[in-house]
């Protein structure tokens, strides 16, 4: 398309400084009579282009004209290189094109001071069938399995993917449940882009983890961690769950679903955490522990 090659001459000249018509012609597959049409387009769009005959001449732009038509302040440019570079850490081959095309639109190095690593992510996943599905607003459906290990099958119109604590999650309104739902990526399996379309909505509701539909009991319990394991606290625990003890030991307080998965994840902490709160979760991991000592008997 003729706009997409008067993008790309900008580009190219903004990269060499000068360009023949001849290079200009060989490298999108057109004549040298196309590239001066091209350039006389340019030039009436108001776009300071220009040509020098002879030895040593060809197609140039007037220095500087990008920075100075740009219409992005100098903070709105770096925000969108910084942009382009956490996304480069996830979509590499998509991203590095832009980043070098804007980077020299904006006439600056790019400075690459943030970097996000995603490596132990899966990206069989579904990201990219997800990321399409939202931008063509297409129902999509797969099988869910929830923290019990139970499957059901939903229906979902995706709306965003969102990094939440070191995982994946897919924002949707789901049509099976008719609400929004947010859905961890490593659980969605079997998933299937459909061709049907579904239309822009206003999502008044607020946005629950994919386990609310579960009618099973919460249970709210009291931890006392030893100091030794103070990164857990931080790193697992909100500032409004934990009391700071005087020795230095903390106190902290967090509902969850009771299933195994809380009793394992109690157990994770080995010698450095005590159940204060419920007296039968007590009772469950002391029994949990010695289940665990008769299996190196």
């Amino acid at each position: 398309m003729q706009i997409n090659r008067l993008f790309e001459i900008i580009y190219t000249l903004l990269d060499k400084d000068t360009s023949t018509t001849r290079e200009l012609a060989e490298k999108f597959g057109v004549s040298t009579r196309t590239i001066r049409r091209d350039i006389d387009t340019l030039s009436l769009a108001g776009i300071p282009i220009y040509t020098i005959k002879g030895k040593g001449g060809g197609v140039k732009l007037l220095p500087n004209f990008i920075l100075n038509k740009s219409i992005l302040s100098e903070n709105e440019q770096n925000e969108i290189l910084t942009a382009l570079h956490g996304l480069a850490n996830i979509k590499p081959d998509e991203a590095q094109g832009a980043l070098t095309r804007l980077s020299t639109l904006f006439n600056k190095t790019a400075t690459n001071w943030l970097e996000v690593d995603f490596s132990d992510w899966d990206s069989t996943n579904g990201f990219d069938k997800f990321k399409n599905a939202i931008l063509e607003r297409r129902v999509t459906e797969f099988d869910y399995y929830n923290s019990y290990g139970e499957k059901t099958f939903r229906r979902v119109e995706p709306v965003q993917l969102l990094f939440k604590y070191r995982s994946w999650y897919l924002k949707g309104f789901c049509l099976t449940k008719h609400g929004m739902r947010m859905y961890k990526l490593t659980r969605v399996h079997n998933l299937v882009v459909t061709s049907e379309y579904f239309p822009v909505r206003e999502y008044d509701a607020p946005t629950q983890d994919a386990h609310a539909d579960d009618t099973r009991p919460q249970i709210t319990f009291k931890l006392r961690i030893s100091p030794e394991r103070t990164f857990r606290v931080f790193d697992d625990f909100a500032e409004g769950m934990v009391e700071k003890q005087p020795d230095g030991s903390f106190i902290v307080t967090r509902t969850y679903p009771e299933d195994d998965w809380v009793y394992s994840y109690i157990l994770s902490f080995g010698k450095y955490a005590e159940v204060l709160e419920p007296p039968h979760l007590r009772e469950i991991i002391k029994a949990e522990a010695k289940n665990i000592l008769h299996h190196y008997s």
